[in-house]
Parts: C-alpha cells; sequence; structure tokens
C-alpha cells in the first residue's frame, strides 16, 4: 500500500501557518502584523535548521490575518533558509492572475535554489472574489481556466493563449524561468469529492486537509483521487497525498492539552465568528474527546503524535504531512518548542518507521 513513497527517505514533515493575529484568550492584546510576520520567518528557520522538509503559508486578504503576499514573504524565508522547501498553503488560484503568480514563484524558485512549491485551492473566505473583481459564481471556470493556463506556462517560455477571464497572450514571453522544469502545484481539498476528482483529473498532487474528527471517513476521497487520476491516463506515481491538520506537541500529553485548550479553544470561537456562525465555546470535555488518540487533532507527547501520524499513514500511504502549530494566539516561545519536537523526535521516527515499511513493500 506505501507503494507511492519514492525514495527511502520516508515521508515529507514539515510545518504551514496562515498567519492569524488572534488576541491572546489570557490578555485579550493582538500582536502586530510586522511582529508576526518576524515569528513565522524564525518559525521556518527554526524548522530549517531542525530539518524539517517543507513550510508553507496560506494566503488572506483580511485585516486579521498578515499574509496576503505569500511570495514576498517566502521569498524573505528563502534567504534565511538553506534546504526546506517553501509553498504556499493556500493560492486562491481563481482569483490569481495565473502570469503573475508564475512569474512570482518563479523567481522565489530562483532565489531559493528551486525550493518552491504551491498549493492552489478555494481557501475558506470569499473576501478575495469582490476585491480582486471575480463573481463567486465563477469559481469552478475560473478555477480550471487558471489551472490549465498555469501548467501551459510551466511548460513553454514562450506561449499564445485565449480563454474567457483574461486577455489573450500572443507568442509572450514567460520570464524568468525556473530552476526545476516545473514548479510544483498542489490542489488543497477541504474534503469534498469534487477536490478529489478535480486533482486526479489533472494529475496534479492533493493537499487534504484533514482538521479533526476521525481520519478514516478522508480514506474514501483519497481512493478517487487516485482512481480518478489513473482513469485520467496518469501513474500512479504521479499521484501525490499531502496531509495537512492542526497540531501541538509538549513533553507530556496532559501539559500538552493544559497549554493548547485554551488556544485551540479561542481559535475556534474567533474563526467561527470570522465566518458568521455562533461561537462555538468549546468546552475541556469536548477538547478532550478531539484529541483522543483516535482523531485527527495532534495534540500530546511525541510519541502520541507519532502514533496518530502512522495510523494516517497506513490509512492513506501518503507523501508528505504537514501541521499547523500556531493558532489562536499561542505564543512563538510554545510554538517554537513543538517545533523542536516535531523536527528531532517525532519526524525521525516517523520517516524511519514510513521508509521500513516501503522497504518491506519491495
Amino acid at each position: 500500500m506505501n507503494e507511492n513513497i519514492q525514495n527511502n527517505s520516508g515521508i515529507e514533515i514539515g510545518i504551514y501557518t496562515l498567519g492569524d493575529i488572534v488576541p491572546d484568550p489570557h490578555s485579550g492584546q493582538s500582536i502586530s502584523s510586522r511582529q508576526r510576520l518576524q515569528e513565522i520567518i524564525e518559525s521556518a528557520k527554526l524548522a530549517d535548521e531542525a530539518g524539517l522538509d517543507i513550510f508553507g503559508i496560506g494566503e488572506h486578504h483580511r485585516l486579521d490575518y498578515a499574509v496576503s503576499a505569500t511570495s514576498v514573504v517566502l521569498a524573505a524565508i528563502a534567504q534565511a533558509t538553506k534546504n526546506i522547501k517553501l509553498t504556499s498553503a493556500t493560492t486562491v488560484l481563481s482569483t490569481t492572475d495565473p502570469v503573475r503568480l508564475f512569474e512570482e514563484y518563479a523567481t522565489l524558485d530562483l532565489l531559493s535554489n528551486g525550493r518552491a512549491e504551491i498549493i492552489a485551492g478555494r481557501g475558506a473566505f470569499l473576501e478575495s472574489f469582490p476585491l480582486f473583481g471575480y463573481d463567486i459564481s465563477d469559481y469552478d471556470t475560473l478555477f480550471n481556466e487558471h489551472f490549465n493556463l498555469f501548467q501551459k506556462l510551466n511548460q513553454k517560455e514562450r506561449l499564445t493563449w485565449q480563454g474567457q477571464f483574461r486577455s489573450p497572450l500572443i507568442e509572450a514571453e514567460i520570464s524568468p524561468r525556473p530552476v526545476k522544469q516545473e514548479i510544483p502545484i498542489w490542489i488543497g481539498s477541504g474534503g469534498s469529492q469534487q477536490s478529489a476528482e478535480r486533482a486526479g483529473k489533472m494529475g496534479t498532487g492533493m493537499a487534504l486537509a484533514i482538521l479533526g474528527g476521525a481520519p478514516n471517513r478522508f480514506k474514501a476521497l483519497v481512493e478517487t483521487y487516485r482512481a480518478t487520476g489513473i482513469a485520467s491516463g496518469y501513474e500512479l506515481s504521479d499521484l501525490k497525498v499531502g496531509i495537512t491538520g492542526h497540531g501541538y506537541i509538549s513533553t507530556t500529553t496532559g501539559q500538552a492539552k493544559d497549554e493548547y485548550y485554551p488556544y485551540y479553544a479561542n481559535y475556534r470561537n474567533y474563526v467561527d465568528q470570522q465566518l458568521g456562525s455562533k461561537a462555538s465555546n468549546l468546552s475541556r470535555a469536548e477538547f478532550e474527546q478531539m484529541t483522543s488518540p483516535e482523531t485527527a487533532l495532534f495534540v500530546g507527547d511525541p510519541q502520541l503524535i507519532i502514533d496518530k501520524m502512522l495510523y494516517q499513514y497506513e490509512l492513506f500511504g501518503h507523501q508528505r504531512m504537514m501541521l499547523q502549530l500556531d493558532i489562536g494566539g499561542i505564543p512563538f516561545s510554545k510554538v517554537a518548542k513543538s517545533i523542536e519536537l516535531l523536527a528531532t523526535e517525532v519526524a525521525p521516527a516517523v520517516r524511519r518507521a514510513t521508509a521500513g515499511q516501503l522497504q518491506k513493500n519491495k
């Protein structure tokens, strides 16, 4: 089942951030956008120095998020790091001009010596549609057109093209060219059948967000993605799966839960309000259930996180695992400790176990 891993080193493990600026639940104070960006860059440096594989940044266009220009922040990170892959998480492709996107990430690829990637998707919020003059009802058509154009830009230095939503290209010079032959692009999925089928039909990687609950309910989506991809003429080796989720790691599971609960509950309430819903007011008992060993919320000591990651690997045979560690106003010092434990204790064990299973299956 794990034949999808393409090397002997096990799955890639990394972290991502959406750059939310949420008031601290204890003090009620929010840090500045400037401080948030500095902490994001410092997180990436720590992840790189500790040996994690990938760092991602999400795109939002709201005052309560610090990152709208992901390529700019990733370019700053590129200059502060050496090895870690750098990806958007997520680029709202429907409201992004593909030519500009390619230029920005090709430049990032050059600055980072070939480390740039893109995860494209819809995102949780819709503010980019009116902001950039698009109609949300055109979402699917826009996404397909922009994705297909981006792939053509990936493949050709000069391009003639015509579509529905932007001006045509006539022997346009597409510059600069990245270090890699093509910039890797994944499609982000929140768990819908449509997004899994789309990723399979396009033959791109699928980054699946599993933010809580029982992870086994997503197994059918991964199977749909791979089956659709194979039916569309792609090889199984082309169809890479990434899993993303929320997490927090501390020395003991009890300590992790005690430290994380106020910030996770704060995050849930804040996002509910952002989305126009009633605050969830998550109780400690509900939180305990959400962090139990069989669920997808990664909160605990290193061994519990290892066990949860390997359980998901048994379900999905995926190539990449990314955790978001910095939600709800949690202080940077706690995030840094989580990064350290993920990199030094969790990642090596998970890589060894997944590489070992790969060798058994050969």
